[in-house]
């Protein structure tokens, strides 16, 4: 079986994944508009509700890539969040922050595994078309304003207390012993990023349980095209308070094992029917999606210290809305 998926396809596609995938604007959103937009033989390559689509195929192994560039970027956080789990299995006890963050994503990652097994399929082929992803990517923006208006709106009535600036102690050394003051503001008096990343994964892990559910069961509307995970728990995370930069660096760390495991449950497509005549675009792809992945959770990493999701918001409404007029008047 004769598929088609050029290499200029793979590479743009690629690249697109890797950073809408990231910021809170919905790749498989865009994986669906662009196509359409464009037209053509892009229309008709680049089909994911096609029920045996060979760009389904493709978009797998793109997922993995960019699981691949949060593991590494976040490398330093995944060994402390494995070597928790280690100890709490080990010990049976979920007693210090890494422990605690461990199970914060086992638990807050459970419901999302479900519903995805049960309804992704579903969901891709009755709504995986241009014109529901364009009016999903709309309230996809409508969502991430009215996160930014409500978290707003708490802030201005919550007493003064600490707030993203200001110095936060982290426990170092053997045992705990010692405090290291690290600021979560970006250029502040911070000992090294490794220290900045450290108290922002013990604030985290200092939050409920219940609330880390909470913020992951929130990827759930990522299953419609046009919802974004990270702005779906971005959204949920600043609603239960978190910071924009603790609420960016939590959904990143909810997304990898998320797309990770996506990926590789479906990667064996790759190797039969549906990823014969493409493996040579998924590897082009998929580099294209790891490398974007990887300079874009470098940008948002920053970008969350002292911005909002506002811009997202406007952009997302705006996409969704130029979107639906093209493809009405096409």
């Amino acid at each position: 079986m004769s598929h088609g998926l050029t290499y200029p396809e793979a590479i743009v596609i690629g690249a697109l994944q890797g950073v809408t995938e990231l910021f809170p604007v919905s790749s498989l959103g865009h994986s669906v508009i662009l196509p359409a937009l464009i037209g053509g033989r892009w229309a008709r390559d680049l089909d994911v509700s096609a029920p045996e689509s060979p760009y389904l195929a493709f978009v797998v192994g793109l997922h993995v890539a960019t699981a691949l560039a949060l593991l590494v970027f976040f490398w330093r956080d995944w060994v402390r969040v494995v070597s928790g789990f280690v100890s709490s299995v080990r010990h049976r006890r979920v007693a210090g922050p890494d422990e605690r963050l461990a199970w914060m994503i086992i638990l807050a990652t459970i419901p999302v595994g479900l519903a995805g097994l049960l309804l992704e399929h579903t969901f891709r082929t009755v709504l995986g078309r241009p014109a529901p992803a364009a009016v999903f990517l709309m309230l996809n923006g409508l969502l991430l304003f009215g996160a930014e208006r409500l978290r707003r709106r708490a802030a201005t009535a919550e007493p003064v207390g600490a707030r993203a600036g200001d110095p936060v102690p982290v426990r170092v050394g053997p045992e705990g012993k010692g405090t290291l003051f690290a600021s979560t503001a970006a250029g502040g008096p911070a000992a090294s990023q490794a220290a900045v990343d450290l108290a922002s994964d013990r604030r985290l892990a200092a939050g409920s349980m219940g609330g880390a559910v909470l913020i992951g069961t929130a990827q759930i509307l990522a299953l419609l095209p046009g919802i974004s995970r990270s702005g779906a728990t971005m959204a949920a995370g600043l609603l239960r308070g978190l910071t924009h930069e603790d609420a960016a660096r939590f959904s990143f760390l909810l997304a990898t094992p998320v797309i990770l495991a996506a990926g590789v449950l479906k990667l064996p497509d790759l190797f039969g029917d549906l990823g014969a005549g493409i493996r040579g675009q998924v590897l082009v792809g998929s580099v294209a999606a790891g490398v974007s992945a990887y300079a874009a959770v470098k940008f948002l990493t920053r970008y969350f210290e002292t911005r909002t999701l506002t811009p997202f918001a406007v952009y997302c409404v705006l996409a969704g809305l130029v979107s639906l007029v093209w493809l009405g008047v096409a």
